[in-house]
């Protein structure tokens, strides 16, 4: 066996349920409610209604919900679908360190998985569990966005090997899954590059469906390339260079809850501008933020980010959001409709906005997510920096701040019901769940 998988998988052997600490478990049950929560918001976007006009209705000889609709599908349908609604307004969870990512991208195939196979919520747990592990070792192993690939591949590797947890895949089954999920999963980062389409928020999405086929082909002795991680025309050679992998049970405790539908590395800024918001005076003459060299990368340099012209775009701008932000308030998933890609007051304020790296915010990060902002205005200057907005693993999203984003985005009713089922996961079918949110209250 790989050694890489061969880690992976002695590693899945030793999670269950049982081994879990009310913390993680806790930290857990808080993400499952949050994608949930991300899942509503974009469930009538125009790229999950196009999603569904292509492939609805579909079923199977056992199927799984399709998020906040009557229909159900095959498992790796429904997972394609309720992944882009996780996905979409880019407002769940995210990951930093060498890469960045979004942990939870993984929830959406388990559950399918898990319903389909009339699974307990405490082995979903679990293997949730498993795939953040993974995830985060990866991310934490080596950068590939440098390399021009994009996170979303690693995303194809911690998937499928929480998916061969929840159904128990042997040793041989468990290889072939991981060595099928990758070997056809490689990602280009072009879907983060230039004007950004509706992509960026379904290959996520993409990779934890063909994640789920491959598990399903690999239940049934189906084989896939071996030594999939140091062969000659391996991942190593091929995608990432050699990295020895670190695999941490509670990694979830290190992951964010975003406060708003931002690109994470612009989550600082949207709270500080929030903030300055409340405190400047007079007509705003410029505006300087002061940010890392990561965030310039992904959320600055391209001239896209000055004039977007698409949601997707606008999200992953900086400028746009700070902007917007100063000149509305607080982003929300309505944030980056035509009215406001083409409003000349937004737009003024970005032609006034002037973004540095500052080489001292470089050296926190990812730790910290720095930034300062100073806003000059005709009557005088205003500046704030923040390392930790709201949300970050050291200003952690508590119960109290999860209810006040799910009633905001969902409705009091719907909220609280799927949160009943959450919360007592472990002594619930993940049908129970999947059967409260098969229904839009909206």
């Amino acid at each position: 066996m790989d050694k890489t998988v061969a880690k992976i998988y002695n590693f899945s052997r030793e999670i269950a349920y049982g081994v879990l600490d009310h913390q993680t478990v806790d930290e857990i049950k808080k993400r499952i409610m949050d994608i949930i929560i991300t899942s509503y918001a974009a469930r009538n976007s125009t790229p999950v209604r196009l999603i569904k006009d292509a492939l609805l209705p579909r079923s199977s000889g056992s199927d799984s919900t399709v998020f906040f609709t009557p229909y159900k599908a095959a498992p790796e349908i429904a997972a394609f679908i309720n992944g882009t609604m996780t996905r979409y307004h880019d407002y769940n969870d995210t990951y930093l360190s060498k890469e960045a990512l979004h942990p939870s991208d993984n929830i959406p195939p388990l559950v399918s998985m898990a319903e389909s196979r009339g699974m307990a919520g405490k082995d979903l747990i679990a293997s949730i569990s498993v795939a953040y592990a993974v995830i985060a070792g990866l991310a934490d192993a080596v950068c590939i966005r440098d390399r021009g690939w994009d996170h979303v591949t690693y995303i194809s590797i911690s998937s499928a090997a929480g998916l061969s947890n929840l159904i128990g895949l042997d040793r041989e089954q468990f290889e072939n899954a991981i060595s099928l999920s990758i070997n056809n999963n490689i990602s280009l980062r072009q879907t983060r590059a230039g004007e950004l389409s509706m992509w960026k928020g379904a290959t996520a999405a993409n990779a934890c469906r063909n994640s789920l086929f491959s598990v399903l082909l690999a239940e049934k002795g189906f084989t896939g390339p071996s030594e999939i991680f140091s062969g000659e025309m391996g991942f190593f050679r091929q995608v990432s260079g050699e990295f020895d992998l670190s695999l941490d049970v509670n990694a979830v405790r290190r992951t964010m809850i975003k406060n708003y539908p931002v690109e994470y590395h612009s989550m600082s800024a949207a709270e500080v501008a929030s903030d300055l918001r409340k405190e400047i005076k007079g007509k705003i003459q410029h505006i300087r933020i002061d940010t890392f060299s990561v965030a310039h990368k992904i959320i600055v340099k391209d001239p896209e980010k000055l004039r977007p012209k698409t949601k997707e775009t606008a999200d992953h701008s900086l400028p746009y959001i700070v902007a917007y932000t100063l000149a509305y308030g607080d982003p929300d998933t309505e944030s980056y409709s035509e009215r406001y890609l083409n409003d000349n007051r937004i737009l003024d304020l970005i032609d006034r906005t002037e973004i540095q790296v500052d080489r001292d915010f470089d050296r926190t990060y990812p730790g910290d997510l720095p930034v300062r902002i100073t806003v000059e205005t005709d009557s005088g200057k205003f500046s704030r920096e923040m390392r930790y907005p709201k949300g970050h693993y050291m200003n952690p999203y508590s119960w109290d701040d999860l209810e006040s984003k799910g009633i905001s985005v969902m409705g009091e009713s719907l909220y609280r019901s799927a949160l009943a089922i959450i919360k007592d996961l472990e002594n619930r079918k993940v049908s129970d769940l999947t059967e409260v949110i098969s229904h839009d209250e909206a």
